[in-house]
């Protein structure tokens, strides 16, 4: 899965015969513009959505990637508010988008099939009215680590926190300030969704007592960590459920020893949504794509290319079994325990990010 990938010139005509019944002679772009440029997780959407909206609307879907929510929107803050089309972000992402103006409204009037999304998702606490994002995918963000090396642990954060847990073999932190936060406080009995200076104090001593140990291998992100446990170079990491299951269905001879677990003092759940930035080039047409991928069938296609839980109630009959079942669908004893990351805004949010760098730097 690469980032970065660099941006397409190309041009896509309407067939002649269009242009003919249009009363219109000579090249002419397609009406919604000639392209669509897509700001995603890298490996999150299917080939074949892509090739099928292509062939629709006659444009080139031009796709660039990010392995974090960080990077999005540091990118968003630059100008890619003016480059990208549709963007994918996180819930806890949500409210700083919309407080930084660098998202716009939705046309719910291009979007008929907003009204195909489940009822939680509709109005969410990240986005209260449903004004600027539409539900992409879900899922939970949790612990993978390597039964034959750490043996049975107890569904739990003390499988990174907890040196008894793993003495000796290298181990990874996730990469997202927030994230590791909650998980650290979860750990110390505050919860995943922990307030207060105090808390995130201890949370920050944790997260530095655990990084000195020897055996920690670094601060990485869900996504790519995957690979390194795959290689046998760490035993355990921070990733999320249907990355896993994907993987694991891709490679099961790597991934027989390798266990997903949701820790039982609590962890994340995250919604990741379709949004169109302040300045998109494309608007009318990032509309239409965002109704193309809220599509009963088109959203089960998604689901069922990424391995995550769909917020789409008429993609449901076309989901194939794994995903309507554990990990991808957490148990409701698992869902007691999964918490949305806050959105934490101004002085809250710069302390935790201070706190973050000074974990990262000492």
């Amino acid at each position: 899965m690469t980032t970065g990938i660099g941006r397409f010139g190309l041009k896509r005509l309407l067939p002649a015969a269009l242009l003919l019944l249009a009363g219109v002679s000579g090249a002419q772009a397609a009406p919604y513009g000639d392209k669509l440029m897509l700001f995603n997780w890298s490996d999150y959407i299917s080939p074949k959505l892509i090739q099928a909206f292509e062939d629709k609307y006659h444009v080139k879907v031009v796709q660039n990637f990010y392995e974090s929510n960080p990077e999005m929107f540091a990118k968003l803050r630059a100008g890619g508010d003016a480059q990208y089309d549709v963007i994918v972000a996180s819930n806890y992402y949500i409210p700083r988008l919309i407080e930084s103006g660098l998202i716009q409204p939705l046309d719910k009037s291009e979007i008929p099939n907003y009204s195909n999304l489940m009822a939680r998702f509709q109005k969410p606490s990240y986005d209260p009215t449903g004004k600027y994002t539409a539900a992409y995918q879900w899922g939970d963000t949790g612990i993978v680590y390597n039964t034959e090396k750490l043996g049975q642990q107890p569904n739990s954060w003390s499988i990174l926190f907890d040196p008894k847990a793993n003495p000796k073999y290298p181990f990874a932190l996730g990469n997202d300030a927030q994230v590791m936060t909650g998980a650290a406080c979860a750990y110390q009995g505050h919860g995943y969704a922990c307030q207060g200076r105090d808390n995130w104090k201890q949370a920050a001593q944790l997260l530095l007592k655990t990084k000195k140990r020897s055996n920690f291998s670094g601060f990485v992100d869900g996504t790519p960590v995957l690979r390194q446990l795959a290689r046998g170079s760490v035993a355990a990491g921070v990733s999320f459920n249907g990355d896993y299951l994907q993987d694991k269905a891709n490679n099961p001879q790597a991934y027989k020893n390798l266990k997903f677990v949701v820790p039982k003092e609590g962890a994340e759940l995250w919604v990741d949504t379709m949004a169109i930035p302040d300045k998109a080039p494309h608007a009318k047409l990032a509309n239409k794509f965002i109704n193309f991928i809220l599509d009963g069938k088109n959203g089960a296609t998604l689901s069922n290319f990424t391995w995550y839980a769909s917020p789409n109630k008429a993609a449901t009959p076309y989901l194939k079994p794994a995903l309507r079942k554990p990990p991808s669908q957490p148990t409701a004893e698992q869902m007691k325990h999964l918490h949305y990351t806050p959105a934490l805004k101004g002085d809250s949010l710069q302390f935790v990010q201070q706190l973050w760098g000074e974990v990262q730097s000492r």
